[in-house]
């Protein structure tokens, strides 16, 4: 059986336990691992910092772990900016 182009497609990992830039530039969020968390929430930006584009607006994680993989990529033009509230651990899969 042949794998979709989209299982090939390289993908990169960002680990994160507080707000931060993950990438400057062009690419696609394709969703989260949230590795533990305690009333943690999520909110992703199309920019280099917490403002303006807003991509995924605020997630609050359910109790424990989970993955949360996006139908389809969603695209940034200027950068990926997550901000993390509460305690959490997640990693961000990005291309």
């Amino acid at each position: 059986m042949k794998q979709s182009n989209y299982m090939n497609t390289p993908k990169k990992y960002t680990n994160l336990t507080a707000s931060a830039l993950i990438k400057t530039g062009a690419g696609v969020v394709r969703g989260f691992i949230v590795n533990s968390n305690t009333s943690g929430t999520l909110k992703l930006w199309d920019n280099t910092s917490a403002a303006t584009t807003v991509l995924i607006n605020t997630y609050t994680f359910p109790a424990g772990s989970s993955i949360v993989s996006f139908p389809t990529d969603i695209s940034f033009n200027t950068g990926l900016y997550a901000t993390i509230g509460g305690t959490a651990d997640i990693t961000i899969v990005w291309k």
